[in-house]
């Protein structure tokens, strides 16, 4: 059980301005911390403590020597109390950690336009609280803080972020009128004053999503912006930002939306990355292209993506798979030298995983869910025990076929596990995510129950046999599923799972922004019913026609789905007299502590064989 219980990130790998080094987030008790190992030697050089694991975001490579983190911080103002981004600065020559903004707090701390390539300073945009309006900082990176910052850009009226060029040069503004028209404004140069290109109506969607722009570099005005064709394919345009006109498609994939372009240290494109039933990156130079193949070959045919490349000099290759935990490898190309650097699961033998399949699974009013079922080595494929397992999130998350130690762990002790990416899943289109809107507890569980008669009416599910789990909104999903649909699933798994819905959306509106809370989560909960009363969807308020047995566990310290969801629905439970099966661990939103996960799967498959016995 302790083989599916770790926290290595070989995915989240870094390599240094010039490849000299490489860094990997790595989940050590609760705690994030971030490893740098010389890139040549693979010896190990220093462990940065980036603290608990569900208040990191992001780290980078500043130059060779330094690595910025972005963590979040709790804020008390006159304003409203919050979780702030803030980001860090660790410099590895001196073994200091250093604060990285200014002195007054600020919404979005760690909102980075430019890094300088010697690592010497970066750029922030930086909102004003009160107004939203943001200003451009430089900030260097010696430690100094906000002593030597210097503010390169003043707020333009109603300019909410900015944009720099490949060189550093503040070159595009973006913003919001009262009234909630786009306005944007640009300059060619730094030598230049910025001027008002275009202000478009709160309406009009379609010009406002041709300004998700990208590719602003040094000495040019056209760049490139995403486009969403009819067909739900997110497509590449050329893009001239002094007249705010998309050019003829630049980039596209036949049959999949680009989910990012990765660009070289100028910023130009050199190939992008998709999305199919695995993340794939596609790469525009033939050689970089043909690279990746070679290093496939070498690796036994096992599929590799190039996720870092130091100006060729040094790159990084991830192989994993499915049924195949993954491993990564440092390759550099004037020695023609591939070096193991690490596996993801080293306890795990990966002869012994399941391949899954992908199925397109048709809803009751015509949509189609991409889904994904692992079966059980050896135990045939017919009248299995089933274990559905929806993701979290809910919104613009996907399921993918890649590995996840949840799927192998149940497969490898007799399950058929299937994995439906229902209606406001991402990836598919924003018809597709926006068809969940206000439809949590409604039609994106009828999602889940079509999928599950899917599986049943294909023959590989046992229709006495189904169970549910999952995490976070999968939690929610899971203890739903038993509560309102008994004759399907004879027990359910949940952990973080939101209980009580009404509440949910009470600390959301105190912690998130008000501004993201009020125009971007809320519409999605409630979507064009804002009178629905989430109370006929939320176990709390349903909990009295539980029937099946349930297993709810969840963290002490959970942030995004306070502790309080569960012990209040453990209260209710029992002074209604139904019983529940729970768990409390010492952990956050996402179990931190190996030990920790290992109790949580331990539980899982107790629960589950004795609920749901598998062959």
């Amino acid at each position: 059980m302790s083989a599916f219980a770790q926290g290595l990130e070989l995915g989240g790998a870094r390599l240094s301005e010039t490849g000299k080094r490489l860094a990997i987030a790595e989940n050590v008790n609760g705690s994030q911390m971030v490893r740098v190992y010389d890139a040549d030697t693979l010896q190990l050089l220093k462990v940065i403590d980036g603290g608990k694991t569900d208040d990191f975001n992001w780290f980078a490579w500043a130059g060779d020597d330094r690595v910025l983190l972005s963590v979040m911080r709790e804020t008390d103002n006159a304003n409203y109390w919050a979780r702030m981004a803030r980001l860090l600065v660790f410099d590895i020559r001196n073994d200091s950690l250093s604060y990285v903004g200014l002195e007054r707090a600020s919404i979005d701390g760690d909102t980075v336009i430019h890094i300088d390539p010697a690592g010497d300073h970066v750029l922030l945009s930086y909102r004003n609280q009160a107004r939203f309006e943001a200003e451009v900082w430089r900030l260097p990176l010696d430690g100094s803080g906000s002593a030597n910052a210097e503010r390169i850009v003043d707020n333009e009226g109603d300019i909410r972020s900015w944009v720099a060029d490949s060189a550093g040069v503040v070159r595009l503004g973006l913003g919001r009128s009262r009234r909630g028209s786009l306005i944007v404004v640009y300059r060619a140069s730094a030598n230049e004053d910025f001027r008002r290109v275009t202000k478009i109506d709160r309406h009009d969607r379609d010009a406002m999503e041709a300004w998700d722009v990208f590719g602003l570099t040094e000495g040019s005005d056209l760049g490139y912006s995403f486009e969403e064709l009819e067909d739900g394919r997110s497509v590449v345009r050329e893009f001239d930002f002094r007249t705010g006109e998309q050019g003829e498609i630049a980039y596209e994939h036949s049959d999949w939306s680009i989910q990012r372009i990765l660009t070289d240290h100028t910023g130009v494109p050199g190939g992008m990355v998709i999305t199919d039933d695995r993340p794939r990156h596609i790469w525009f130079d033939p050689k970089i292209a043909a690279l990746q193949d070679e290093l496939a070959q070498a690796l036994g045919g096992r599929e590799v993506r190039i996720i870092a490349n130091a100006h060729n000099r040094r790159m990084l290759a991830l192989q994993t798979g499915a049924d195949d935990p993954g491993a990564l490898y440092v390759f550099t190309p004037a020695e023609q030298r591939l070096a193991f650097f690490a596996n993801l699961r080293p306890d795990i033998d990966f002869r012994l995983l399941s391949a899954g399949t992908a199925h397109d699974i048709p809803t009751r009013d015509g949509k189609s869910m991409r889904s994904y079922l692992t079966l059980p080595r050896g135990r045939g494929k017919s009248n299995l025990p089933l274990v559905v397992m929806p993701h979290g999130g809910p919104y613009g998350v996907r399921d993918t076929l890649e590995y996840d130690d949840w799927v192998q762990l149940l497969a490898n002790r007799g399950y058929a596990v299937l994995q439906p990416n229902f209606r406001g899943s991402g990836g598919f289109g924003a018809a597709f995510e926006k068809a969940g809107d206000g439809e949590i507890g409604r039609r994106m569980q009828d999602d889940l129950d079509d999928a599950t008669n899917w599986a049943v009416a294909q023959g590989y599910a046992d229709p006495a046999r189904v169970c549910m789990a999952g995490g976070s909104y999968g939690g929610y999903a899971a203890m739903w599923a038993v509560i309102r649909n008994p004759e399907i699933y004879r027990c359910a798994v949940s952990w973080a799972g939101v209980a009580d819905w009404d509440a949910i959306m009470a600390y959301d509106r105190d912690t998130l922004t008000r501004r993201y809370y009020k125009e971007t989560w809320k519409p999605k909960l409630l979507g064009n019913d804002n009178s629905f009363d989430f109370s006929d969807v939320s176990p709390m308020a349903q909990i009295g026609r539980l029937s099946r047995p349930l297993l709810i566990a969840h963290g002490r310290f959970d942030e995004r789905v306070p502790y309080s969801q569960h012990y209040r629905l453990v209260e209710k439970a029992g002074r209604l007299g139904v019983e529940l099966e729970t768990l409390v661990l010492d952990e956050m939103h996402s179990p931190g502590y190996a030990d920790n996960h290992e109790k949580l799967l331990d539980a899982m498959v107790s629960f589950l064989e004795r609920h749901n016995p598998p062959d």
